[in-house]
């Protein structure tokens, strides 16, 4: 029986959401719309962190914050007690956000004219964190295998050793659970990834941000806990942002148990002026992994069943767009070829006509999908799901 309300309708709109207020780039007021394209969700976070940010606000000063040792023990047994992993206090870098501590990172193994080597399609952030850099990007292309309906995601590994075999490559750059397809990699895979990267004097950096969001049946790992050679070339970046829907809060972490290549990454943060954390993040982060548990299991298994809803309704209406299989974060991927336009043309079709906005495959790398977030209430996704096929079969005809 369910104990967490994720059905109830939050009203975002008219509170300055991104989601929810920002232009359509269609002419059709964004009130009107059905957002299901910027990854993060619709639900009211855990009520142990909402309860923990109410006493912090009651408290009624908000000065400069020590990040407290209460917060690293937080991290360290959040991650032992879900993932047998065990990381030292003294890995551990707090910053503001993942995005910023995956610039940070680049940053800190590259110089301009370096190549970072990553698996596409990618996090549109991915491409612009590495360009701004002064790096190249170096794509490995997924492979996608159909089956019916169903899609399924492999890496490959010719490709990728080969493009990490290259002198000029300094960074492998992996997501994990990988954005936007939701595939987790298994430990076999991440293991060989470490191979390689090891094999040719790499440093991985290991986007972790949607490891808590994990479709039932499957489980996530983390790269560096697959063995201690794995740990040994990796620096992990996570957040409870996505997870627990507190991207606001501004608090990440970076993870590396190197001591020069935390001193590497500390330098940069400093020289960037990422190195502070307000009073709210340490608050929400500490209640999410303290207390968070039972709310975060409900909520992949409602993301689950928005998931089999997407997946049954493309099955029986579009066949010929398949949907990628998906494992881990509450976003799909959806095959839109067989529709005869590219998929920013498809979206801006979709807002103007059905009123519901997917995210453009285009901007991770792959103009042939539509990514979909299915991270809201069952009958407003339900809704959005039923325009978008709607709009589709509109324009095939």
């Amino acid at each position: 029986m369910a104990i967490y309300d994720f059905d109830s309708i939050v009203e975002r709109r008219g509170t300055a959401c991104v989601k929810w207020d920002a232009p359509n780039g269609a002419g059709v007021p964004s009130g009107d719309v059905i957002p299901m394209w910027v990854a993060d969700m619709d639900f009211r976070t855990a009520p142990c962190i909402i309860e923990a940010l109410r006493r912090r606000v009651e408290h009624g000063v908000f000065g400069y914050t020590a990040v407290p040792e209460s917060y690293y023990s937080s991290v360290i047994s959040w991650f032992r007690r879900r993932r047998g992993w065990e990381i030292e206090r003294d890995w551990i870098i707090y910053t503001t956000a993942v995005v910023p501590a995956l610039s940070v990172c680049i940053k800190a193994f590259t110089e301009p004219g370096d190549k970072v080597v990553f698996l596409t399609p990618a996090y549109n952030c991915f491409f612009s964190s590495v360009r701004n850099a002064g790096c190249v990007c170096s794509e490995s292309k997924l492979i996608y295998t159909h089956d019916g309906s169903t899609i399924s995601v492999s890496i490959n590994w010719e490709d990728l050793e080969g493009r990490c075999r290259d002198t000029r490559a300094k960074v492998l750059l992996l997501c994990n659970p990988h954005n936007p397809t939701g595939r987790i990699w298994s430990r076999d895979e991440l293991t060989r990834l470490g191979d390689i990267a090891r094999r040719h004097g790499l440093v991985v950096l290991s986007d972790e941000i949607h490891c808590e969001l994990e479709i039932p049946g499957h489980v996530f790992t983390p790269f560096a806990a697959v063995s201690d050679e794995n740990l040994s070339c990796c620096v992990t970046m996570n957040s409870p942002s996505k997870s627990f829907n507190t991207a606001s809060l501004q608090i990440a972490n970076i993870i590396s148990s190197n001591p020069e290549w935390r001193r590497r990454i500390d330098k940069v943060i400093n020289i960037y002026e990422v190195c502070d954390v307000g009073p709210f993040g340490v608050a929400g982060l500490e209640a999410a992994y303290n207390e968070g548990e039972p709310w975060l299991k409900e909520l992949n298994s409602y993301i689950w069943q928005n998931y089999c809803d997407l997946r049954d309704l493309f099955a029986r209406e579009l066949p010929q767009c398949g949907v990628v299989d998906l494992q881990g974060t509450y976003l799909a991927w959806v095959d839109v070829s067989a529709i005869g336009l590219g998929s920013e043309e498809l979206v801006q079709s979709l807002i103007l006509n059905e009123h519901v906005r997917p995210g453009s495959g285009a901007l991770y790398g792959d103009d042939a999908f539509l990514r979909i977030n299915l991270a809201c209430p069952r009958s407003l996704c339900q809704e959005g799901l039923r325009r978008i096929v709607t709009g589709l079969k509109r324009i095939i005809g």
